[in-house]
């Protein structure tokens, strides 16, 4: 039997021993500053869209109303938007792994550009900001979180990045709520090409049994994290790898559905 994993979520994990140190090592330094202006009131936080407004959280009230909110009438498995309230046709036909998506917010201007710098332009110290937009919706009664898992990418990838932004997400949100939190339990076995590139069906064909689970989970409630979800074809695959594994409940939040 394998040794439970001690990971917890925490602001900060500084990886002494791992290849991925010198990767990290800008973030850390980011999250620290971060964590210490978030702690001491002396510093003025600045809003990190209008950069003029006080924004204790990051993101001032009027920015934050600028943000484009996900339609309320969604698929209740996918949060595909929907005429109304209710199940879309794809999941009718193929139900996904997961037993339910949760996100509050569309992939749209001025969102997009915050992910986008997040992401692509490395701005690591805007995870904080960006984990507090991932509303924790009310849960599924009985519905208790064991544990929270990053979408997890592949060493090609991570290589490329130098970090995993789903990662760091979670970590924030895990380290927010107070629940446990690991990002070395689910693995990808192999580097698929980018999701945005393919159609729906393509999508699902491209991430079939690429991920890995390191351990049971029997009876557990998982909570899957990821930045952007289009088809939830990746989180769908994902969750049917864990609950191989024996968990009873697999959901999943994202930052914003595109």
């Amino acid at each position: 039997m394998m040794a439970p994993d001690r990971e917890k979520g925490c602001a900060i994990h500084i990886y002494i021993k791992s290849r991925r140190h010198r990767a990290v090592k800008g973030f850390l330094l980011s999250n620290i500053a971060g964590i210490v202006v978030d702690k001491c009131s002396f510093f003025e936080q600045i809003c990190v869209l209008c950069k003029s407004s006080p924004a204790p959280g990051g993101l001032c009230p009027a920015c934050l109303d600028m943000l484009p909110r996900h339609p309320q009438n969604r698929c209740r498995h996918c949060a595909q938007p929907m005429p109304a309230p209710g199940v879309c046709g794809h999941c009718q036909r193929h139900p996904p792994s997961f037993d339910a998506l949760h996100v509050s917010w569309q992939f749209g201007y001025p969102l997009s550009g915050l992910i986008h710098a997040f992401k692509y332009g490395k701005r690591l110290e805007l995870a904080g900001v960006l984990s507090r937009l991932i509303v924790p919706p009310v849960c599924e009664k009985g519905f208790k979180i064991d544990w929270i898992f990053p979408v997890p990418l592949s060493k090609e990838r991570l290589a490329e990045r130098g970090f995993n932004q789903s990662e760091e997400l979670a970590r924030a949100l895990a380290g927010t709520m107070q629940i446990r939190f690991s990002a070395n339990i689910c693995w990808r076995k192999r580097n698929t090409p980018f999701q945005a590139q393919l159609e729906r069906a393509e999508r699902y064909r491209n991430v079939k049994d690429a991920f890995g689970v390191k351990r049971r989970l029997d009876g557990l409630d998982v909570l899957l994290v990821d930045d952007v979800a289009t088809t939830g074809a990746t989180l769908s695959a994902l969750a049917e790898a864990v609950k191989k594994q024996g968990a009873r409940r697999v959901e999943a939040w994202v930052l914003a559905r595109a």
